[in-house]
């Protein structure tokens, strides 16, 4: 089944402020990381005996890939959002958990032994895929236990980027594809054939589920389109802390001038002559706005902003949920609340 394979096996592998107008050289700029990590470093086999120590040392932990015996699944999602649209599949049959917490990078995270344990006694885990969860994906792969991986986006194509956003490198992926709400059918319908193949007695229900998410999805994505349309077309510019929302560019007919950060990780750092570039780029196109993530550190936005005349718009979500009480608990009051930020800041 595509989006399927299992994860086994107990091994584990192992600045200053600088002006940018007239730059003269290809040096690095030595900005504070963009992102901050979400957890100490621990290396990986310490992680992996710690967590299988514990979960063997548990009671009913996992069910070893599937809901044997009338349990319900142990079903672990990478990221928070991804664990909201699962959990909309699953309906009230069991509770998907988060790996990643809210606010953290899913770009860098780095799992401690207790993430691992998780994974270790899952019957299934939930990846966006696409190369997001980068080297943690590793981590999950070799981790242990008997968990079946699910690749929410098995199935789609990457994008090809357009004129003025960082090329991929070969064979890369935008990975960014649920930015795009008629993507996420794809998640959906990848996510209810797992269910339903590890717990075939709740087939009927995930199908139900599914169809009823993608309804929602489908007014969503009619929303966002009213959304933008109050946007004038001339100012329908984005400019990106990185390349994350060529998705919802191309679904809503905005164009991407430039990234800060001149890829669709997080781990680049951008040279003088590419601050340079974009700052150009910005004052050629008009460009209103500058936006970063809840997560990444704005300096570098907020100097080129001082170059050009922009404003920035810092905390869009965009990779992550707000914990339940807060203003954005689902994956549909995330992609709402990025919209209005964008809508707001261009129109």
């Amino acid at each position: 089944m595509p989006g399927l394979w299992g994860a086994r096996g107990a091994g584990a592998p192992e600045g200053r402020r600088r002006r940018v107008s007239a730059p003269r050289q290809s040096r690095r700029v030595t900005a504070p990381r963009a992102r901050q990590r979400a957890s100490a470093r621990v290396p990986f086999a310490v992680l992996c005996v710690v967590a299988v120590a514990a979960v063997l040392g548990a009671a009913g932990c996992g069910a070893g890939g599937g809901a044997t015996g009338g349990g319900a699944l142990e079903v672990v999602a990478s990221e928070s959002f991804l664990a909201d649209i699962a959990q909309n599949v699953a309906g009230e049959r069991f509770t998907v958990r988060t790996l990643i917490p809210p606010g953290a990078d899913p770009h860098a995270f780095e799992p401690t032994p207790k993430d691992v344990a998780a994974v270790v006694g899952a019957d299934l885990v939930i990846i966006n895929g696409g190369g997001l969860e980068g080297p943690l994906l590793d981590t999950l792969k070799n981790a242990g236990g008997t968990a079946t991986m699910v690749d929410a986006s098995a199935g789609l194509t990457t994008r090809t980027p357009r004129p003025g956003e960082p090329p991929l490198a070969a064979g890369q992926t935008d990975p960014h594809f649920w930015l795009d709400p008629v993507l996420v059918e794809t998640y959906v319908a990848n996510i209810r054939d797992a269910f339903a193949k590890a717990d075939p007695a709740g087939a009927a229900a995930y199908g139900a589920n599914a169809a009823a998410y993608a309804a929602k999805l489908a007014r969503l994505d009619s929303w966002i389109k009213a959304q933008v349309a109050q946007i004038p077309p001339e100012e329908r510019k984005l400019v990106m802390n990185h390349a994350s929302h060529g998705y919802f560019a191309d679904r809503y007919g905005l164009q991407v001038i430039g990234t800060v950060i001149p890829s669709v990780g997080t781990s680049e750092s951008p040279t003088a002559r590419q601050l340079g570039d974009l700052t150009a780029a910005i004052r050629n196109s008009g460009a209103k706005a500058i936006f970063v993530e809840v997560d990444e550190n704005p300096q570098l936005a907020r100097q080129i902003a001082a170059e050009t005349g922009v404003k920035v718009v810092t905390n869009l979500l965009d990779h992550s949920l707000t914990p339940a009480g807060g203003f954005a608990p689902t994956y549909i009051d995330m992609i709402k609340y990025d919209a209005r930020r964008i809508v707001q800041a261009l129109k």
